[in-house]
């Protein structure tokens, strides 16, 4: 490239770069911009989840430089580009399902451009006011000898002055078992020293344990995004893959998706998934009407029930053996015995409730109907006086306590009516289920649990909380079950998912984050392999700071290179059995320049 032409290119990227920066001060772009016809840059910051937070610590927004997608075998270097490219406004849309790499070579020739620009000695580039621009990482697809995945460049600086540039480098090799390839951390000790000149180093460990994961059920495998693991970090390293001390600071992260066939509260979600159903077809007219659960209808079922009533308000059932008192057999109390202790049926069902119970079978809009038409006939006649909890606003609670007084209204069972009753008077059930269990288990109070049962706003709103209580009581659950966990961990657990749930939409792919001590889950990794184990070497203090990281990983350290797309990645099992754990191997190194 020519001296003219280089300078061009830096000063397209400087003006390119910060007019990124300006917008994306006020928020941050959703697409990514054109540089060169063959260059998209993309503004990573805010709560946005950084793709290299594994090998750089910074706070701040960061620039991801990647391989247009649209232009797959344009020349970057092509005569025929003009000023106006580089200038371009148009945003470009994601056209893949993946981020594309750029060559190595491309990679540093934009370090380059990025370092000449951010150098407050090149006056030549005529450049007025110079901006400190946040750092920039290139995805890289490996194509150099060592493997190279990501180069990185940071400005450093004195208040507002440029004084250096910090440059990264990222490679990668594997997947391999072969140990052999491991670095020894003496060896990495002392190269660093020797590249940064330090007589002194620190070591810092990571290492990420998968605790539960997705498992086969007789030979078929569940498809779920289900995952709870726990990242520990400690000061001062020994060796390589060295087991975590138990002073070590440690954060169980669970992400929990509802509908497990395994979990204890199944029985539950399938009610949830009803209640659901209700709710679509009062909004959209059309309802999904679930296969039924009993070999007896939703009415002969009703039918039965009022009959057993009528027979108890007639005198016939005064008398009876305790041991003979009838238990309502909904599918919510269907639970595992190992979970009975913390979530089991309630035993003050009311007649709304125990209605929900035997409406859950029905199959049709107009079982539904002639349902609810035998029940206000009962109440019409007086040949029953249900009970019913205070507090209900369900039409059927209405008509209930409109029947004490000897006249109900009438009511139309037509249209949505008869949807919306029963959508009622399942939600005034699973409130309650989900409000016995956090009372009943000390995990929060009625107060705290106001906003989630809540009847101030619309059914429909009234369905999406109940669907977040669900899901809160799904991870309370498992946590329970398959990490025996206690009041002491449960509690601030369920503190840390009601505060999310207040400010946020239904989001099953939350990753909640507990710190623990790391003895509560000892048992569940000290015997296994880390997903992830790395170690950092550093030396200096402040902006003087160098770090050398060395990381295993079982997952592709960067998602812009797989071993279907480059070759790269090996499946070497050299010295290794094919049954041992196959790692990825990152290494990440840091070097500084000063401006004179």
């Amino acid at each position: 490239m020519g001296a003219e032409r280089r300078r061009g290119a830096a000063v397209g990227l400087y003006g390119r770069l910060l007019r990124i920066y300006e917008e994306g001060r006020e928020s941050i772009p959703e697409h990514p911009y054109l540089f060169e016809t063959d260059v998209e840059i993309c503004l990573i910051g805010g709560s946005c989840k950084s793709p290299i937070e594994r090998f750089w610590n910074g706070n701040t927004m960061i620039y991801i430089l990647q391989k247009a997608q649209h232009n797959e075998e344009s020349d970057p270097m092509e005569e025929s580009k003009t000023d106006d490219a580089i200038y371009a406004s148009e945003l470009l849309p994601k056209e893949s399902s993946g981020p594309v790499a750029l060559s190595v070579g491309r990679a540093k020739q934009l370090i380059s451009l990025y370092t000449m620009a951010q150098n407050p000695n090149m006056t030549h580039l005529k450049i007025s006011e110079l901006v400190v621009l946040p750092p920039l990482w290139i995805r890289c697809d490996g194509s150099d000898p060592e493997h190279t995945c990501w180069l990185g460049a940071e400005p450093l600086k004195a208040g507002n002055k440029i004084t250096g540039i910090n440059f990264y480098m990222v490679t990668c090799d594997g997947p391999t078992a072969d140990k052999t390839c491991f670095a020894n951390l003496e060896e990495l000790k002392m190269a660093h020293k020797m590249e940064h000149r330090s007589s002194l180093v620190m070591t810092k460990g990571f290492a990420q344990y998968e605790l539960i994961r997705a498992a086969a059920i007789e030979d078929t495998i569940v498809e779920s995004e289900s995952n709870i693991y726990v990242d520990i970090m400690w000061n001062t390293v020994d060796k390589i893959l060295e087991t975590p001390p138990l002073i070590s600071a440690a954060t169980l992260n669970i992400a929990l998706e509802s509908g497990d066939p395994r979990s204890p509260v199944y029985q539950l979600y399938r009610e949830l998934q009803f209640l659901l159903a209700l709710a679509e077809g009062l909004k959209t007219g059309v309802t999904e009407w679930p296969e039924p659960l009993e070999s007896e209808s939703a009415a002969e079922l009703v039918r039965e029930f009022l009959t057993d009533l009528k027979k108890k308000l007639d005198g016939y059932c005064i008398s009876g053996n305790s041991n003979e008192t009838e238990k309502i057999k909904c599918d919510t109390a269907a639970v595992d015995s190992s979970i009975k202790s913390i979530f089991s049926e309630r035993g003050d069902l009311d007649f709304a409730e125990q209605l929900w119970c035997k409406m859950r079978s029905v199959s049709s809009y107009q079982e539904l109907t002639e349902c609810f038409t035998l029940i206000i006939k009962s109440l019409e006649r007086g040949e029953i006086q249900p009970w019913i909890h205070q507090g209900s606003s369900s039409l059927l609670s209405k008509l209930i306590q409109q029947s004490y007084h000897g006249k109900i209204e009438v009511v139309s069972l037509s249209g949505i009516t008869p949807i919306q009753m029963l959508l009622e008077i399942g939600l005034d059930k699973m409130k309650k289920d989900y409000v016995s269990f956090f009372i009943g288990q000390e995990l929060a109070t009625l107060t705290y649990l106001d906003y989630f049962i809540s009847t101030s706003v619309d059914l429909q709103e009234q369905v999406h909380r109940v669907q977040k209580l669900h899901h809160m009581l799904e991870i309370m659950v498992s946590c329970t079950v398959l990490l025996q966990f206690k009041h002491e961990n449960l509690f601030p657990l369920t503190q840390i998912c009601m505060k999310y749930y207040k400010e946020n939409p239904l989001n099953e792919k939350q990753v909640f984050q507990l710190p623990i001590r790391p003895a509560l889950v000892k048992k569940f990794y000290q015997n296994d392999h880390p997903e992830v184990w790395k170690v950092d070497i550093s030396s200096g203090h402040g902006q003087k700071e160098v770090k050398t990281t060395w990381q295993v990983s079982t997952n592709p350290p960067v998602e812009h290179m797989t071993s279907n797309n480059t070759g790269l990645f090996s499946d070497s099992t050299v010295n290794g059995s094919s049954d041992e754990r196959m790692y990825f191997i990152t290494m990440a190194k840091c070097s500084q320049v000063h401006f004179i």
